[in-house]
């Protein structure tokens, strides 16, 4: 969950008031993302401790800011806080993973049909302006720019669900799903295939075949990690 950043208007100096209040939401976002690239890529590493006053002095901004940052990244799973504790970075665990991968499988997959009664050239054109901006972020080798632009393809095709109250969940999945990724690819990462791999679902969705898309968003899903050939692969076994 971001915090929603407002835009200062050109020439116009924001002293009190409203201006001020604004000018104030645009900082927590921009500490927001900048905590969240550096939980993502592990320069924060999981169950390291967060100190307000520190990153105040560091983004040189109030606690305040830094509170409401705080408090999306905890919205997004990313930061823990704990009474009498403090703040820490989320842990980041197999099992947890493989959870959110199964809840994100049976979120997109399950209804593709409602999808597809929205799916028409205008979402089309937008996915494959995804892959695109996808493929050229591959290139430059920025792995956290990449999951942002790949979660933002994920949740504009779920938008045609017209689930607006599971959309949050999803959000919550694919963070989740992309930092174990990052923090465990140990330099295995292919981001030119990962971008590529999404053509896929976008052929499937031309298909207009619900059992397609659900076939591909459902391989694409569950070979996230790139740590085998299906992360669930274990779990079908186990079950037996």
């Amino acid at each position: 969950m971001a915090i929603e950043s407002f835009g200062k208007p050109e020439g116009k100096k924001m002293a009190t008031g409203r201006g001020s209040a604004r000018r104030t939401a645009k900082r927590s976002h921009t500490v927001y993302e900048d905590l969240q690239r550096q939980i993502m890529l592990g320069e924060r590493p999981p169950m390291a401790p967060i100190l307000e006053l520190e990153l105040a002095e560091e983004f040189e901004c109030s606690q305040s800011t830094v509170r409401e940052a705080l408090i999306a990244l905890n919205h997004d799973g990313l930061v823990e806080r704990m009474a009498h504790r403090g703040t820490f970075v989320a842990d980041s665990r197999a099992d947890d993973a493989r959870e959110m991968i199964m809840i994100r499988k049976e979120i997109e997959t399950r209804n593709v049909a409602r999808v597809l009664q929205r799916y028409g050239a205008l979402l089309r054109r937008e996915l494959l302006d995804y892959i695109l901006q996808m493929k050229t972020i591959a290139r430059e080798g920025d792995a956290y720019k990449l999951s942002l632009v790949d979660r933002s393809f994920h949740l504009r095709l779920f938008d045609a669900a017209d689930l607006p109250s599971v959309g949050p969940v999803l959000h919550r999945c694919l963070v989740h799903n992309h930092r174990f990724k990052i923090l465990n690819s140990r330099g295995r990462l292919d981001l030119v295939e990962t971008a590529d791999r999404h053509e896929s679902i976008v052929e499937a969705l031309d298909s207009g075949d619900p059992a397609k898309v659900a076939a591909a968003l459902g391989h694409h899903i569950t070979t996230i990690v790139n740590f085998g050939p299906d992360i669930l692969a274990g779990e079908a076994a186990s079950r037996q």
